[in-house]
């Protein structure tokens, strides 16, 4: 495969991979999806000394969007992919919680190992879709 093949596959992803964070950041806004998002984080990260459940889904929000925006512009899209890593890795204690939790948060608590196995693959096509 020539290298222009392979940069407008990257390039191609990388615009999917925006295109889908910035959509899932956006939803971070919507009352009813930041209630249950702040219910999905974890007691233990509920202590006093941290943020307000609310304010840290719309923390997330907010880093999807970036990391979203700075995938789809070339001098940022490797720090964007490098930050979105850590952020799938950050928020993944929130989606175990929802897992363990299946009665309380219903549809949205996918099983931990599909959600496990999701959150490596995003993970791995961020990295192919900026070396």
């Amino acid at each position: 495969m020539s290298n222009e093949v392979i940069d407008g596959l990257q390039l191609g992803l990388r615009v999917v991979l925006g295109i889908v964070f910035i959509g899932a950041g956006m939803t971070h806004f919507q009352p009813s999806v930041q209630r249950t998002m702040a219910a999905m984080i974890p007691p233990r990260l509920r202590s006093p000394g941290l943020a307000n459940p609310t304010n840290l889904v719309v923390f997330t929000g907010v880093c999807e969007i970036a990391g979203g925006l700075g995938l789809l512009f070339p001098p940022t899209m490797m720090l964007a992919a490098g930050a979105l890593v850590v952020f799938l890795a950050a928020v993944f204690p929130a989606n175990a919680y929802a897992a363990r939790h299946k009665k309380r948060f219903g549809r949205i608590a996918i099983p931990l190992v599909p959600r496990l196995i999701a959150q490596l693959v995003l993970m791995a096509l961020l990295v192919v879709a900026v070396l």
